[in-house]
């Protein structure tokens, strides 16, 4: 088994080797090079794609500032998930800081598979769920843990980040200044 249908049984809770085959066959392989765009805000988003490696960036431009929202790594899927459900243009733009390596199915054959999977109902909510209680977990640290305690958290989980993606994306990301988080940065090396 591939890390790609591992990671789609997690996900999905697929247990079925044929229903799996049947889901997996509907990805095709793409490859993004460094700077290339997955999506831009405004645009509709009609793909959902699975990270098989590099570093994408979830962001939004304000007026004032670019905030990071996620940046998805190896064995994360990736999308604009209210543009690829509801077909509403997307908030995110979502940009590849390395090559990056995905598995991506269109919208058009993502919505088969109810057709030719009958619990696909109940799967594709175990897929929403995991989404949402990765948010929840995201929220949660948000709110209970303090800026420093955010840094050692994401730091001890993500460290391959640290030395490929630029620290003010991950600083965004953990809505920190950039200074906030070079000076926790700094007192860490020391």
């Amino acid at each position: 088994m591939t890390e790609f249908e591992i990671s789609l049984k997690q996900y999905f809770g697929i247990v079925n080797t044929e229903e799996l085959q049947s889901i997996t066959s509907l990805f095709e392989p793409e490859l993004l090079k460094k700077g290339d765009y997955f999506l831009r805000t405004n645009k509709k988003c009609d793909r959902l794609s699975f990270v098989q490696s590099g570093f994408l960036r979830i962001f939004l431009e304000t007026e004032t500032k670019e905030i990071t929202q996620w940046i998805s790594t190896k064995g994360y899927f990736v999308t604009d998930l209210s543009s690829f459900i509801f077909d509403q243009p997307a908030r995110w733009t979502i940009q590849a800081l390395t090559d990056v390596e995905i598995y991506t199915i269109r919208k058009s054959e993502y919505d088969k598979i109810k057709t030719a999977i009958p619990k696909w109902p109940e799967l594709e909510k175990l897929f929403i769920v995991h989404c949402f209680t990765t948010l929840e977990d995201r929220i949660f640290s948000h709110l209970s843990m303090t800026a420093e305690e955010r840094y050692y958290f994401f730091f001890e989980n993500n460290k391959e980040l640290f030395n490929q993606v630029p620290l003010q994306y991950i600083a965004s990301m953990l809505g920190m200044t950039p200074e906030t988080f070079s000076r926790i940065r700094k007192k860490q090396l020391s």
